[in-house]
């Protein structure tokens, strides 16, 4: 009797290998879409409050110097791809942020800030932030607050709100 020494895989392990392969990949792909979502949200969550602590700081400090004055506006450009969060009331050696991330680089970008509205002494200041898929939340600097109206907008808007500042 000869014996046969095997040295290649048959066609029929190969297939196998392949279909357990495309099940894995099936099951994992989605899951990692989802946590780059939620990253992506949670950088977002991060920004606001860091954003709203450098304002609660931004007002101790003039409340210390005697100064009432509100802040209007947390940008010096409100340019598409400049940076954002980087002056506050438009002066960039007061920086809100120390590394401040860049706006849209287009008006269809997603994940990312803009300026909607150029916040002046008279003027709110409007920043909107693209979400990741579809949709847009919209913050208001009024009164050293930076907040979204929870309650007006549709009901999308209403969640993509609470799901960025709670």
């Amino acid at each position: 009797m000869l014996i046969q020494n095997r040295k290649a895989f048959t066609m029929l392990e190969l297939v196998f290998v392949i279909v357990v392969i495309g099940i894995l990949s099936a099951v994992a792909i989605p899951k990692f879409a989802v946590n780059r979502d939620d990253a992506v949200i949670s950088k977002a969550k991060t920004l606001v409050a860091s954003v709203r602590s450098a304002i609660a700081t931004e007002r101790q400090k003039r409340i210390l110097q005697g100064s009432f004055t509100s802040i209007f506006r947390l940008t010096d450009s409100n340019t598409l791809g400049d940076p954002i969060f980087n002056a506050i009331d438009g002066n960039t050696s007061n920086p809100v942020l120390q590394y401040p991330p860049f706006s849209c680089k287009t008006s269809t970008s997603t994940e990312c800030w803009k300026e909607t509205t150029v916040g002046t002494a008279t003027t709110d200041g409007v920043y909107t932030y693209m979400m990741p898929v579809a949709g847009s939340v919209v913050f208001t600097l009024k009164d050293n607050q930076f907040n979204c109206p929870a309650t007006s907008g549709s009901a999308t808007a209403q969640k993509d709100c609470r799901l960025l500042t709670q």
